[in-house]
């Protein structure tokens, strides 16, 4: 197998982006109402399988060598190997969808060795794209170069300063119950609560409902971090590359853990800075979490 052509699928990724969100803008109402994989929170529509099969056809048409590996039609007993893969989530954000709000996003990866090698994320409603190929930078509607927080120039930009001074992205999921819902929900409580009680004082959450849009809004510099537990490899992998490509940096959701795996289900992701500061907030992060993420 002749190794992949990054530049060529990026901007064939981009290409099936657009052609999803024509399928996204276009939605009719559902009348017969979404359906949902585990409970009320974890929902499925037809047009994330519209959209899904869209993809995976038009993939397989043009690079029959690569494996496919997407949300709606995951097969546990095929788990994420080494070999190159598209990741694909057709809506991150199934729940903005159905409820009209405009943060849902197609959200294209592909890894090489389990590695997020190019990442394309397209929200639909706002027109706004983020892409990125491994070791050559990542950019919003492919002109503007991420981060968007600079002192003059890419290489200056601002130091992170402590989570007092971070607006920090988080998400409920949809395991509300068990022990990974209480150190979520501990943890938040912790991270929000004033200094004098013990807490970390964090100046404000924001829940965006989709996990590539929380990165990318990281990657852009907007948001200062975010942290997950129980999301999968296609919420994560087009961000991934596009987050280190801005100058961020992605470890391990809980503590002690610098390496991170693609298909670890926990994630702690930090804007671009300086690495000394960089490093200084996930310690501090970890420090407020209130148990261990186990899934």
């Amino acid at each position: 197998m002749s190794s992949p052509n990054l530049q060529e699928i990026h901007d064939f990724l981009i290409s099936l982006a657009f052609k999803a969100g024509d399928i996204i803008n276009n939605a009719l109402p559902d009348t017969s109402g979404p359906g949902s994989k585990k409970n009320s929170a974890d929902l499925v529509t037809e047009y994330d399988r519209a959209v899904e099969n869209m993809i995976s056809t038009s993939l397989k048409e043009k690079y029959p060598d690569y494996k496919f590996h997407g949300e709606e039609t995951y097969d546990p007993k095929k788990p994420l190997t080494d070999a190159p893969t598209f990741i694909v989530d057709p809506i991150d954000g199934t729940v903005n969808f159905v409820h009209s709000f405009p943060y849902a996003c197609v959200s294209l990866g592909f890894a090489v060795n389990r590695i997020p090698t190019v990442g394309v994320v397209f929200n639909p409603s706002t027109k706004t794209l983020w892409s990125a190929i491994r070791g050559h930078g990542a950019f919003r509607n492919q002109s503007t170069r991420l981060p968007l927080k600079t002192q003059g120039n890419v290489t200056a930009v601002e130091p992170l300063s402590g989570l007092s001074n971070a607006l920090i992205a988080i998400e409920w999921g949809s395991d509300r119950s068990g022990p990974n819902w209480e150190t979520k929900v501990r943890t938040f409580e912790k991270l929000g609560k004033a200094k004098e009680d013990g807490g970390a004082m964090v100046r404000s959450f924001r829940s965006l409902g989709s996990a590539a849009l929380n990165m990318c809004a990281v990657a852009e510099g907007t948001m200062d971090v975010y942290w997950e537990g129980g999301c999968w490899e296609w919420d994560v992998c087009a961000a991934w590359v596009i987050l280190v490509e801005a100058g961020g940096m992605m470890v391990d959701g809980n503590p002690d853990g610098w390496q991170t795996s693609l298909n670890g289900r926990k994630y702690l992701a930090i804007r671009g800075a300086p690495r000394e500061s960089q490093e200084e907030i996930v310690r501090e992060f970890w420090s407020f979490i209130q148990g261990r993420l186990e899934y």
